[in-house]
């Protein structure tokens, strides 16, 4: 497969992430009475990840996300030579999801994109539990390394075949179940810049956490994955 398809299928991949996860929580998520909360954030953002990994897998590998480039690369299941291609993609798939969210948000009387949050990622008052920026960086590693950690296995040679994309959505999912409370949960710099760029302000001036959060736990997965999920030799007969 060309890198351009791949870049393309990466670039599809993020839009619907970011659209479909953050356009819940933007438009569905606080509607009186019928609103979806939390879970059903949670819900969207799993759910659209495993639909896109069956529609895009078998062409760029679903990534979507550069924390999961970066620790495919370092367990060993994905070149350095196109990270940063990938990368691209999955920025320019993020904003202009996030565009799009900004001019169907914006058409209804009353709504203020920055004041909104507009879903972006933050911490201490900009945390929806007030959380500290050392408990945000803590989570973001953490279930950042959890998440890598569910994919390499779930997309190893060794694991049931064909229901990787499964265990990889339900895995998102519950990885916003935890994580939403303490940062809105990014998991993922590009879904991370989307919104930020729209907010601008502190959700710019906070964007680094959400960069060096996801990427340093996706380094650590994809080295420990290495070590647990090596095939041991038998020992030789003698």
């Amino acid at each position: 497969m060309s890198l351009t398809r791949k870049m393309a299928a990466e670039m599809l991949g993020t839009f619907w992430l970011v659209f479909a996860g953050c356009g819940s929580a933007v438009l569905a998520a606080g509607v009186p009475g019928v609103g979806i909360g939390w879970l059903g954030v949670s819900f969207a953002f799993g759910l659209s990840l495993m639909t896109m990994a069956f529609a895009i897998g078998h062409i760029s590998g679903c990534h979507v996300n550069p924390a999961v480039s970066v620790g495919l690369w370092t367990g060993g299941r994905f070149p350095a030579s196109e990270i940063f291609p990938y990368w691209i993609a999955q920025l320019v798939g993020a904003v202009v999801a996030a565009g799009v969210l900004a001019v169907i948000a914006t058409g209804t009387a009353g709504f203020d994109l920055v004041a909104s949050g507009f879903a972006a990622n933050g911490y201490a008052e900009h945390s929806p539990g007030g959380y500290s920026m050392v408990a945000a960086l803590v989570a973001e590693i953490v279930l950042t390394f959890v998440f890598l950690m569910i994919i390499l296995g779930a997309t190893d040679g060794r694991a049931p075949a064909g229901l990787g994309p499964i265990a990889i959505g339900l895995g998102l999912t519950v990885i916003h179940l935890v994580g939403i409370p303490v940062t809105n949960l990014s998991v993922n710099p590009a879904r991370s810049t989307g919104p930020a760029l729209f907010v601008g302000g502190w959700a710019l001036s906070q964007l680094w956490l959400f960069w060096v959060a996801p990427i340093v736990g996706a380094a650590l997965a994809g080295f420990a994955y290495r070590w647990l999920g090596r095939e041991v030799e038998p020992a030789a007969e003698v």
